[in-house]
């Protein structure tokens, strides 16, 4: 994945088509003039809809297209897939480095141990690295974002970088896949872009902060996402129809923001206090943490029923707090996930299945990842938390990565190998090893419905067209230089 040498592949590039919303003036046919080219350090293969410049941005108007259009055009819950094996952990941090770390599990009798090695190591942008994501159920996708105000596409199983969207004019501060399908971006510039994954083209451009974005929230159902501020205001954006439907003064400048695993609660950290809301945005408790948050996360049990909150603090520790099933009851602390000698930035879940000896899947937990400014990322297994406990437990790590002083910033977690390479729901499966020489690529396996069979057969279509175009381009650079 690291930058080419080539003169021939440093171009530029615009690789910001037009959006699916346009403007009514857009419509009618006045020319859009536009803004900024996008740049990207590595061509991207050839795309049929390349747009020529950044689009013009205006305030999206709900779309009159059908239902069906509409539900490809916006994220959507996405289907049941089979768990995966292995496990990607990447992270990046203020000296612009981006880390990849493969995650693999084995089996030592009846108990199992987790093995962390790193697959790549360089440097991603001219600037610090401040929010990452990876795509769900297959990991295909990962998008990085920095100060130089470049949201930068990577292809994370070829290892490959794609190109660099322009759209915002401000730093980024946060990424996040809705679905494998599209991107959701936010901006110090106060805007929040919402990009299909399959040509990069701008599906909606959410306009309503006054200031910087701190943090956004996509419900569950994909319908609906939730947003802070430096405006001090909690905004909620309808996905489907693209414009803002309700927002709430809160009065104080909040950090992050972020659902349940239900989608019946949603959480809002500022400094040090954690604020729990229903749906219908009614504060059900304040929680004052005794150290600076720095961020959270919701997390089912493997081991009894219900869901945890995570919080990740300058108390150099991942903080376990218990959410009772009654509502009225201020959640306690019941565990600390300790190891780090520094603050802990960022805390990401990952659900993933367990091998027996024999190779065929035993059991499946939830592996919680952080990281920290002492430059080491650690993994913790969810499985360790009893079901109940009358005293405060402390859970050490199973496996960590020193990234020998390097101040990470931001955190994902991908899928790696599924559990059955071989067929699921009958399709192929493809391997990790190989694939970044492979001529075309095969749908990622997991249980589907009709449109997400489509979609990946109509997907792995534009991949072979996209491998197809690269060497045409290779064929014509090589031309070029002959006629020099």
């Amino acid at each position: 994945m690291g930058s080419r040498t080539d003169s021939k592949q440093h171009k530029r590039v615009k690789l910001t088509p037009r959006p699916a919303l346009k403007p009514a003036k857009e419509r009618s046919g006045a020319p859009v003039k536009p803004k900024r080219e996008a740049v990207s350090h590595v061509a991207p293969a050839p795309s049929k809809r390349r747009g020529k410049g950044k689009e013009r941005e205006a305030t999206p108007v709900p779309s009159r297209s059908t239902k069906k259009t509409k539900a490809k055009d916006s994220p959507k819950p996405e289907p049941l897939h089979a768990l995966p094996s292995t496990f990607k952990i990447i992270s990046g941090s203020y000296e612009k480095l981006l880390y990849g770390i493969e995650g693999t599990t084995s089996t030592e009798g009846s108990s199992y141990s987790f093995i962390l090695k790193p697959i790549f190591i360089f440097p991603a942008h001219i600037s610090s690295v401040r929010a990452v994501a990876a795509s769900p159920h297959g990991g295909k996708w990962l998008a990085t974002g920095s100060g130089d105000e470049i949201v930068k596409v990577w292809d994370l199983r070829r290892r490959k970088e794609i190109g660099g969207l322009m759209h915002h004019e401000g730093s980024i501060t946060h990424l996040e896949f809705p679905s494998r399908s599209h991107l959701l971006s936010a901006s110090e510039d106060g805007s929040l872009c919402l990009f299909h994954a399959r040509d990069w083209s701008v599906l909606r451009t959410l306009k309503g902060h006054k200031g910087r974005v701190n943090s956004v929230a996509v419900h569950p159902s994909g319908k609906v996402a939730l947003s802070v501020g430096k405006d001090r205001t909690l905004r909620m954006w309808d996905l489907m129809r693209g414009n803002g439907s309700a927002s709430t003064k809160l009065g104080k400048e909040a950090e992050v923001v972020h659902w349940s695993t239900d989608g019946s609660l949603f959480v809002v950290l500022t400094q040090s206090t954690i604020d729990i809301y229903s749906t219908d945005m009614t504060l059900l408790h304040t929680i004052t943490h005794p150290s600076r948050l720095h961020d959270v996360k919701f997390c089912k049990r493997v081991v009894g029923n219900g869901e945890v909150l995570l919080v990740a603090a300058e108390d150099k520790k991942l903080s376990v707090y218990d959410l009772p099933s009654d509502r009225t009851i201020v959640p306690p602390v019941v565990a600390e996930m300790v190891g780090h000698t520094n603050r802990v930035k960022a805390v990401e879940t990952l659900a993933i299945a367990l091998p027996s000896a024999s190779g065929s899947t035993q059991s499946s937990t939830t592996i919680i990842s952080t990281i920290s400014s002492d430059g080491k990322i650690r993994l913790y297994d969810m499985a360790a938390l009893p079901e109940s406990n009358k005293e405060k437990l402390q859970l050490d790590p199973v496996a960590e990565y020193d990234t020998k002083g390097s101040r990470l910033t931001c955190l994902a977690m991908a899928d790696g190998e599924a559990v059955n390479p071989a067929a699921v729901n009958g399709k192929r499966k493809r391997t990790e090893e190989g694939e970044g020489d492979s001529g075309g690529e095969d749908e990622v396996a997991g249980a589907q419905d009709s449109d997400s069979d489509d979609e990946d057969e109509h997907e792995a279509e534009e991949e072979a067209e996209e491998e197809e175009a690269e060497e045409e381009e290779g064929d014509d650079d090589n031309e070029d230089e002959g006629d020099e």
